[in-house]
């Protein structure tokens, strides 16, 4: 390989490189803690510091920052079941169970662990394929992004309720709020109701808070108030076993490949990355009803992938110059900064600047475990307040995460909404996962299609002149047998109980 024999690692080894990783690092953990912050809020708090430093020390800042927010995430969430960000909303759902069972330490363990397991394969990928999976992702376009998003509206199947027909209201409920803004195409508001704070869509970071932190804060005003989620302080050591690890292993290793393609396809996001290796995670597992009390491997699947995604966001934005995302975004503008345009030519031209940042990538990811397991334990200590303390905090900074988020009151009011829709829906055991699901994909789903249809002037057979959508449609054709065969399996499984015990 020859990147290990083009950089120098001594050249990692100064003052400005180190601080630049630990601190962001340190930095990214904390902003992706705080609700309503993440990725690309941190990045850009970070960037007016890179102007006085080496490109590749500014590089690497930022992108120590990029993974120690996508950890961070998962603190909060974890913690208080308030997602610190987008793609940490689904590790909520067994994460937050599991701190509650008096288990933090090893819930922020598993998501700890697969951060390094996800951070270090994608650098991996990053390094060795950059160039190869970069023109692959190149031969996807609107009609294939499209297939992709019904894949993902097909996967919401693993995480649906126990009734099909409310998990397909949920996907329905998720895709109307998708919709609420402007249209791209046309111009014309939606669903805005007359208001000019509904122009851009119902707020990410208020609509998630709401709706996984707000409705909890309803769920705990109806348990005792003095009640205490951890007694006992040895739980708080933020690490797991060799046998955990062995169990959820394949669980970490598929998060990691998910995280790293979705990474790598413009516009999908972490928040779908880790969506969708929560759902394969789910629907693979043999023991589903597990999920949503405390399973390791709905912590090990999100983690991991959200992770994932900062490598493979990486391979589009330093082969070819193509940010795919707003953090990314914020990375191009460094480069930029630095009078360094990312592409096929960098690698040519300064070789040692691009091997350089990925190898101070990797660093920064194993400095982040190290990191992780001595800070986030004193975080985890809030669980020993009760919860007539506990509650009040929680709303506190949900609403003030909501709020800093754009300095908006009007995301204050979409939250609450949000949460006491949220909490009802949830006691109906309709499904929060599949309306999220739905809400992140819809756009993406929405603007493919019409775009394509604009293309082929209404025709829908470019999708079948196009190898990569003709692939994707026989993907949907064997998952949607699958999901046929799995749910015809267990609709059968009373009636042969029944008839066993009428023979008897």
């Amino acid at each position: 390989m020859d990147f290990i024999l083009k950089f120098n690692l001594a050249d990692l080894l100064t003052w400005e490189i180190l601080f630049a990783i630990v601190f962001g690092v340190l930095f990214g953990i904390v902003v992706g803690a705080i609700p309503g912050l993440g990725a690309t809020i941190g990045l850009a708090l970070v960037l007016p510091i890179t102007f006085n430093m080496t490109s590749l020390g500014s590089i690497v800042l930022l992108a120590s920052v990029f993974m120690g927010c996508e950890y961070g995430g998962s603190v909060s969430a974890i913690l208080m079941g308030i997602p610190g960000t987008g793609a940490a909303t689904a590790t909520i759902l067994d994460g937050y169970p599991m701190a509650k069972q008096g288990r933090p330490g090893t819930a922020l363990g598993y998501s700890l662990v697969g951060a390094l397991i996800g951070g270090v394969i994608s650098v991996l990928a990053l390094m060795i394929l950059s160039k190869p999976i970069a023109s692959l992702a190149l031969k996807f376009s609107d009609p294939e992004f499209f297939l992709l998003g019904i894949i993902g509206l097909l996967a919401v199947a693993g995480l649906s309720s126990k009734d099909i027909f409310k998990s397909v209201i949920s996907v329905c409920i998720g895709l109307l709020m998708s919709m609420v803004g402007i249209d791209i195409l046309t111009g014309q508001t939606r669903f805005t109701f007359g208001t000019v704070h509904l122009m851009d869509g119902l707020h990410l970071v208020a609509l998630f808070v709401g709706m996984f932190a707000v409705s909890e804060v309803f769920a705990m005003l109806g348990n005792d108030p003095h009640t205490k989620y951890v007694h006992d302080k040895k739980n708080f050591k933020v690490a797991i076993s060799w046998k955990e690890f062995t169990a959820v292993k394949w669980t970490y290793l598929k998060g990691s490949i998910i995280g790293t393609i979705i990474g790598i396809l413009p516009g999908v996001g972490s928040s779908a990355a880790s969506w969708l290796a929560y759902t394969e995670a789910k629907s693979t597992a043999k023991n589903k009803e597990n999920f949503g009390k405390g399973d390791p491997r709905g912590i090990a699947a999100p983690e991991t992938a959200n992770n994932a995604v900062v490598g493979g966001a990486l391979i589009p934005l330093v082969t070819l110059g193509i940010p795919g995302s707003a953090a990314t975004a914020v990375i191009l503008g460094a480069f930029l900064i630095h009078g360094i345009v990312p592409g096929p030519a960098s690698f040519a031209n300064q070789p040692g600047l691009m091997y350089g940042i990925f190898w101070g990538l990797l660093f920064a990811t194993i400095i982040m475990y190290f990191l992780g397991r001595y800070t986030t334990s004193l975080m985890a200590r809030i669980l020993v307040l009760p919860l007539y303390v506990l509650t009040p905090i929680v709303l506190y900074i949900s609403l003030i995460g909501v709020f800093a988020s754009e300095l908006n009151v009007f995301h204050l009011w979409v939250a609450i909404i949000a949460g006491i829709a949220a909490f009802f829906l949830k006691n109906l055991d309709f499904s929060l996962p599949s309306m999220v699901l739905a809400y992140i994909l819809g756009p993406i789903i929405e603007e493919s299609l019409r775009r394509t249809l604009v293309i082929s002037k209404g025709s829908v057979g470019i999708f079948f002149t196009r190898p990569a959508s003709i692939a994707l449609m026989a993907l949907i054709v064997i998952f949607i047998a699958v999901i046929a065969y799995q749910r015809i399996k267990a609709a059968k499984k009373p009636v042969q109980k029944d008839l066993h015990s009428s023979n008897i």
